[in-house]
């Protein structure tokens, strides 16, 4: 039997029972990696599509929980199904200078930016309102959320239908960043572990040093150690 655990839109219904029409779910990835940005996507359901756009894609669910191969299978069938989506990123120097909530606050800035240059889709959220479901436990975004209401749901990228869109839209955008970046700047492996701290990438640090890419104040142990 698997393991995981796929996502519905109960709490998509209980929102749209309060009267706005879109669900805009927003999860972030790359938050944990020592190298690279980090990425947060947004994914926008409307109430008036669902019984015209049918079931989602079967396999989606917490990006974390697929693999690559099933991430870049469902990717074009998710972005197909919700009505817009968008990812921001921000980079690892601004990582470094302004903390890692203010970069996923600026990130998730962005991607709303992006998000709302389609001025009908713009109109149409002003006339018949949204509201954001964030993964997490805490409101990162904070005043950048454009006006727009946030209710914080821990594991909403596991029970969410519209928060697992935005974490595998995300996750497929920053993977496809990386591998990349690998060319970019050989040696690290940066293709294969996407940035984040495994044994080959650690050994890589301490033997070349860190890149531009790297975040460098969260290296301190891992170059001390080297």
């Amino acid at each position: 039997m698997s393991s995981k655990t796929y996502p519905s839109l109960s709490f998509e219904h209980d929102l749209w029972a309060k009267g706005p029409r879109f669900v805009i779910g927003i999860d972030e990835v790359g938050r944990g990696a020592i190298a690279g940005p980090v990425a947060v996507g947004v994914a926008v359901i409307d109430q008036k599509e669902i019984d015209a756009k049918g079931d989602w894609p079967k396999q989606l669910c917490d990006s974390k929980l697929i693999s690559e191969k099933v991430r870049n299978e469902i990717i074009e069938p998710v972005q197909s199904w919700v009505r817009a989506s968008s990812v921001g990123m921000v980079s690892a120097k601004e990582i470094d200078d302004f903390g890692i909530v203010s970069a996923l606050a600026s990130s998730a800035a962005t991607a709303l930016t992006e998000l709302f240059s389609d001025q009908n889709l713009r109109q149409e959220i002003v006339t018949d309102g949204a509201v954001i479901i964030l993964d997490g436990s805490h409101n990162w975004i904070g005043p950048k959320a454009s006006g727009i209401e946030v209710v914080v749901r821990t594991k909403a990228d596991r029970d969410c239908v519209s928060v697992a869109a935005a974490s595998v839209i995300a996750k497929v955008k920053r993977d496809n960043l990386m591998i990349a970046l690998d060319l970019e700047v050989p040696g690290y492996g940066l293709a294969g572990h996407k940035g984040y701290a495994s044994a080959n990438h650690i050994a890589a640090l301490q033997k070349l040093g860190p890149s531009a890419i790297h975040r460098l104040s969260w290296l301190t142990k891992i170059l001390a150690a080297g």
